[in-house]
């Protein structure tokens, strides 16, 4: 099987594989979305299990196979497949979705050409809701969302952020920019020495190749990323002239404080994404947002908590105050208790709400939001 099965050795839980106890030279694999049984590299059948990824994977002696599955529309789910003849069962929900298709998106994939004459690639969502369609002479705005890592990948599961935009009329393009996983080991390494370059490039060559086949608004697009994810977004919007708000989730703003400050998992990890430090400082300065604020011509909102170890909160403070200082309209919303990432649910909705509000004042539609968001989201510079 000429494909990546595996996914960044950091996270727990993967087995996308596993062989059959009983048959020595079969086993099952998750790949591309599906479900596949294996004998010595030739494939004997695919499962149609209505789910999009499945891992944990165990082959047991008695020919079912045992995972958890989830989708675009669904979330982990505990399912047993016969491999003798491909009934599937769902044996337990890790939740329930009391949500109605008709308001959820299903993604499609798509490659798009990039700089140096390559190809990226990206999950397109479109806007989904069933009780409203769209203007006829208005294409939608759009969200491009740039993951963490960086060399992770996106997700085909459940992703209950990119609906709340989908179902509000944005459509959302979930990248794989150069260097994540899932295309290859070629594909993989393409980040070494280029963070800060090429996922930046394909960020901005997969909204632009949105916007020429007129399936968005070029004069409405954004983008938002949360830590590396929110490097990029940074980055975007420091070197180029893409995208017209953007939201910054604890996004790293001063490369080289993170390679000086970084917790012990992740100490080197620059090395091989920019250069080694120090001797290459002067890339890690280069590629800083916080050192080309001038570079800056678009509004942002960054939301970051204020017991953050891997992206230290003064990180955000200081872009927040050098872009406010240059008069272009942001926000800066401190959660008072939280880390790398948001825990609590109260801080989780207003981070949506309130990246959701911004935009909707940037860009200058309408949107339907809850009371009191506009008490917690503060727009300097913005009349």
């Amino acid at each position: 099987m000429d494909r990546e099965i595996g996914r960044p050795d950091w996270l727990f839980g993967n087995q996308p594989y596993d062989t059959n106890p009983s048959c020595p030279g079969e086993y099952v694999v998750s790949c591309d979305g599906l479900l596949t049984l294996m004998e010595n590299g030739v494939k004997k059948k695919t499962f149609n299990t209505g789910f999009t990824s499945h891992l944990l994977l165990n082959f047991s002696e008695s020919g079912k196979v045992y995972c958890c599955a989830s989708s675009a529309i669904q979330f982990s789910t505990l399912l047993s497949i016969s491999t003798l003849d491909g009934k599937v069962e769902i044996l337990r929900k890790s939740q329930q979705v009391d949500i109605d298709e008709g308001y959820f998106s299903k993604f499609t994939e798509i490659c798009y050409n990039t700089t140096d004459g390559e190809k990226s690639y990206a999950n397109y969502y479109k806007p989904t809701n069933k009780d409203y369609e769209g203007p006829d002479d208005e294409l939608p705005p759009l969200l491009v969302k740039a993951h963490g890592g960086p060399t992770g990948s996106t997700t085909t599961c459940l992703q209950l952020s990119v609906q709340y935009f989908t179902s509000r009329g944005f459509a959302v393009l979930d990248v794989s920019y150069r260097g994540s996983t899932g295309y290859g080991r070629e594909y993989r390494l393409k980040l070494a020495d280029k963070w800060g370059i090429y996922d930046v490039d394909d960020c901005c060559a997969a909204a632009q190749h949105l916007a020429d086949n007129k399936l968005v608004d070029k004069n409405k697009l954004c983008i938002d990323g949360g830590s590396a994810g929110g490097y990029t977004t940074l980055a975007c919007l420091a070197f180029k002239d893409v995208f017209k708000a953007g939201a910054s989730h604890y996004g790293v703003a001063d490369l080289e404080l993170l390679a000086k400050d970084t917790h012990k998992f992740e100490s080197r990890y620059l090395d091989n994404l920019i250069g080694v430090y120090p001797q290459q400082r002067d890339i890690y300065i280069q590629r800083s947002p916080i050192h080309n604020v001038d570079g800056f011509n678009s509004p942002i909102i960054f939301f970051q908590g204020t017991e953050d170890k891997v992206v230290p909160p003064n990180q955000a403070q200081m872009m927040f105050d050098s872009v406010e200082k240059k008069g272009i309209p942001c926000s800066l919303v401190m959660f008072e208790g939280e880390q790398h990432g948001f825990r609590k649910s109260e801080n989780i909705q207003t981070a949506l709400d309130g990246e959701l509000y911004f935009y909707s004042k940037i860009l200058k539609f309408n949107a339907d939001l809850p009371d009191g968001i506009s008490d917690k989201i503060s727009i300097s510079n913005y009349a």
